[in-house]
């Protein structure tokens, strides 16, 4: 049974003690007997404990800094949302092949942002500009929101503030299980709620630090009853031995999981496994024994925009991949949208 997440570290800046929040999670660490420094400033956060880059990785990994976010121009987040609503960055799981290790560089520790009124106002006055069109916000595109709320209910928070707007629309996605604080949140069917999953190997390989394959399904079971707008990001789709079975597991176990009435408004989105060459480099030297396969030969290289690209399955496999995961879709849950395929 993997617990909660528990920082070992917590940093609290001093303007973070000017809001409820941030006073808040101050008591809740010190009755707990979590050591608490003082930084005045996340960039500021240095000395992580460890004797080498590898101990310093994985203790920044669990440590936490409550601070206040200062910009508040939010980030666009295209094609899913028009902005990411800034919550938490960083995250605690150790999935090698993840993006935030390239752009989170050796400050990967988690960070919460306690100042929600001004996050809350500036979001207010983007829906207000967009109106009569829908504003949808992300909140996971920096961090696994869901994997530190039990501890802030920030995500709580703002999921009940977008429930009640008219023009505002709330998603997140999460490795994590750890929902049940989230059931009864009033979310007036405004925040779609996914769930990052994949093969058993994929997850039991590749993704450590996060919740089991068996309990992310049962998860998004309970998120189904309470009603939430569902969704899945397949990612990343990964052709390992075994593959078109380790995929057809996980169908079957959603379709025995997920409550008839849940399934007639599903999205999936679906995206393969891909890796840079900085990428690459990040996570041999992180995760050394790895058996994640980043062979460029084995792949194609994609121009992306600004000049950079990235290695992708070749055309052939890619089409496989996407067309053996649409059947899959099509055949058990016939009335799902899939989104997109990458």
């Amino acid at each position: 049974m993997m617990e909660p997440f528990m920082p070992q570290l917590v940093y609290i800046e001093p303007q973070a003690l000017e809001y409820p929040l941030g006073r808040e999670l101050k008591e809740k660490f010190e009755k707990m007997g979590i050591e608490i420094r003082q930084t005045t400033s996340h960039n500021q956060v240095r000395n992580i404990p460890g004797d080498n880059e590898q101990q310093q990785y994985r203790n920044a990994k669990s440590t936490l800094v409550v601070g206040v976010r200062k910009t508040l121009k939010f980030e666009q987040s295209k094609p899913s949302a028009e902005y990411a609503i800034p919550l938490a960055t960083g995250c605690m799981g150790h999935c090698h092949y993840c993006y935030l290790q390239t752009t989170m560089g050796d400050k990967p520790y988690i960070r919460t942002y306690v100042n929600l009124e001004d996050i809350f106002e500036q979001a207010t006055k983007y829906m207000e500009e967009r109106i009569p069109e829908i504003t949808r916000f992300e909140a996971a595109c920096t961090s696994d929101i869901v994997g530190i709320d039990h501890l802030t209910h920030s995500l709580k928070k703002t999921i009940e503030f977008i429930g009640q707007t008219d023009f505002g629309r709330l998603r997140f996605v999460t490795k994590y299980h750890h929902v049940d604080h989230l059931l009864d949140a009033k979310h007036n069917g405004r925040t779609r709620f996914r769930f990052s999953l994949n093969s058993n190997y994929v997850i039991k390989n590749f993704e450590p630090g996060t919740s089991p394959f068996e309990k992310r399904i049962e998860a998004a079971g309970k998120v189904a009853k309470a009603n939430y707008p569902l969704g899945f990001i397949l990612a990343p789709l990964y052709r390992h031995e075994g593959w078109e079975e380790g995929y057809l597991e996980l169908f079957e176990k959603l379709k025995q999981t997920l409550p008839e009435e849940a399934t007639h408004d599903l999205t999936f989105e679906l995206i393969q496994h891909r890796f840079t060459k900085t990428a690459k480099r990040i996570i041999e030297k992180r995760y050394p024994k790895t058996k994640l396969q980043m062979n460029e030969d084995d792949r194609k290289y994609k121009w992306g925009k600004y000049g950079r690209g990235k290695y992708v399955y070749k055309t052939d496999e890619a089409d496989e991949l996407k067309q053996i995961i649409e059947s899959y879709i099509h055949t058990y849950f016939p009335q799902a949208k899939i989104e997109y395929f990458t």
